[in-house]
């Protein structure tokens, strides 16, 4: 390894290297794969690839169930300099049409019940090749790799060069292509080990999916970097985490992990006794969820604050002060600042626009460099569409967002891809999605809309229409019917009074 090699598997080698019969993880099942195990197989799964013609700079794009060859894969496309473009299960054949128009993959890894329909998408989109992986670890491109050699090293990458394409809707509804490098991910993680103290004594309990940057990059990182270990599980579930949580010591989770574990009258301070660190993120934590939290367990959640195109900013301390409500300092290396609609910096705890650099910031949109250089200021700073503030010790606050985004569940959905959705229903003259309180997700989706006739269309005709063509994480929960939209003077949506009026829509449900 040279000292300009920023690819990331290199550094996680290091630790492949001093720790190779060592368990890395096991599943739910009682599977178990040492870090050697894992680093194998990638190195035939980047062997058979680039045995393809595939080359670095190329991207992957993956959608898959979670498994440890998903892992693999993903490893493996590190190591081979390929760009890893993960794609959330739940996205339907429509949706990916664009991903994958856009991202222009050499080769797509798909489930094999989706093979033939997203095998018609990538080849229109110019992908060369189709493999498929199931979530036990079959498929095409395990059978293919099988033969191929593992004994494929590391290909040098660079600071800028990128490592991972995620992609993240605009509040237009045209999703970017969010450019994350080896390095921003390589700065990041080592930021983040050092500040949650991870060692290879730490076991993960890791139940998180792995499209996203907090599944992916922060809870794998973490592990990677510092030679520790994962229970894997392949989704959430409140049982098998109660099962699991005696062995591990950290358990990293959206609200709804915690909240659905206070709901287990089970869940005592006996059964949190050995995790040494709790961290939620991916939407915000209500101050009661960290307070009952701490009232049942005595743990205080450690909250911190992301987003796709940063990784992580800013994090509670872990030895320190945890204040309910903030996501902490910024992290080592990255400044933070609120700045008013003129770009001039705001006092303390005042609200204002939330800007941040340092090297966990993306580099740009792919093929977007007019909508990078607008996302970015003169001195280089990323205007992350949040509004917050920095309190006297300078602990960040979030308080809303700039654009119009819904956080339901951990995942981002942004309301005028669903708007435009419904408003070419039949029956309806226009629409307005927000995001109110659930008890369960944070925020659930409701669809305020106006319809052409009272009969024409119903609650249920619209969210049948959704659910046949939307990934469910975007369905709205409750359709509700009005006469017209408030709007201000410039006759714009007015969705804080929208919200306001139907705050308490979802309150306690289940849904």
């Amino acid at each position: 390894m040279t000292l300009d090699d920023f690819n990331l598997y290199t550094h996680f080698r290091r630790q492949v290297d001093a720790h190779k019969n060592d368990e890395l993880l096991c599943t739910g099942d009682g599977r178990s794969y040492t870090y050697g195990e894992i680093d194998q197989k990638s190195a035939a799964i980047a062997s058979f690839l680039t045995s393809l013609g595939i080359e670095a700079g190329n991207r992957i794009s993956v959608q898959v169930e979670k498994s440890p060859e998903t892992l693999c894969l993903y490893l493996a496309c590190l190591r081979a300099g390929f760009v890893f473009h993960p794609l959330n299960m739940a996205y339907t054949t429509g949706e990916l049409e664009y991903f994958l128009n856009n991202a222009e993959p050499a080769a797509v890894i798909c489930d094999p019940s989706g093979e033939i329909p997203i095998k018609e998408i990538a080849d229109r989109a110019g992908a060369q090749w189709v493999f498929t992986l199931d979530g036990d670890g079959n498929g095409t491109l395990p059978n293919r790799a099988s033969d191929a050699t593992s004994d494929f090293g590391v290909v040098p990458r660079a600071a800028d060069d990128v490592a991972a394409l995620l992609y993240s809707s605009g509040t237009t509804g045209v999703p970017k292509g969010i450019m994350l490098t080896h390095a921003n991910l390589l700065r990041n993680t080592e930021a983040l080990v050092d500040a949650w103290g991870f060692t290879d004594q730490d076991r993960l309990l890791h139940a998180l999916p792995i499209f996203h940057v907090h599944g992916l990059f922060v809870a794998i990182g973490c592990v990677m970097l510092s030679g520790a270990s994962m229970r894997w599980l392949p989704a959430y579930n409140p049982q098998a985490v109660m099962r699991f949580l005696a062995e591990c010591t950290v358990l990293m989770g959206v609200p709804t992990y915690y909240t659905r574990l206070l709901a287990l009258s089970e869940f005592m301070a006996e059964t949190a006794k050995n995790i040494r660190l709790f961290v939620s993120g991916s939407a915000p934590l209500l101050e009661e969820t960290f307070i009952e939290f701490e009232a049942r367990t005595g743990h205080r959640i450690l909250e911190r604050y992301g987003m796709t195109e940063t990784n992580m900013n800013t994090s509670n301390p872990l030895d320190g002060e945890r204040k309910p409500g903030t996501v902490g300092p910024p992290l080592p290396g990255v400044e933070v600042r609120i700045v008013d609609d003129a770009g001039d910096d705001l006092p303390v705890d005042q609200i204002g626009n939330l800007q941040v650099k340092g090297p966990n910031v993306f580099i740009g949109y792919w093929k977007m460099p007019d909508k990078t250089a607008e996302d970015f200021t003169e001195d280089g700073f990323f205007n992350t569409g949040d509004k917050g503030t920095v309190d006297a010790d300078g602990y960040v606050s979030i308080v809303g967002r700039t654009k119009d985004m819904v956080i339901t569940g951990g995942l981002n959905v942004y309301p005028k891809e669903v708007e435009l959705f419904i408003d070419d229903l039949p029956g309806v003259k226009e629409s307005a999605v927000i995001g109110v309180p659930h008890a369960d997700f944070g925020e659930g989706l409701v669809a305020v809309v106006v319809p052409e006739n009272v009969s024409e269309v119903s609650e249920t005709d619209v969210i049948n229409a959704c659910k046949s063509e939307l990934a469910n994480f975007k369905v709205p929960k409750r359709a509700i019917f009005v006469d017209e939209l408030p709007r201000n003077t410039m006759a714009k949506v007015q969705k804080n009074v929208l919200r306001e009026t139907y705050q308490s829509t979802l309150k306690d449900s289940a849904q």
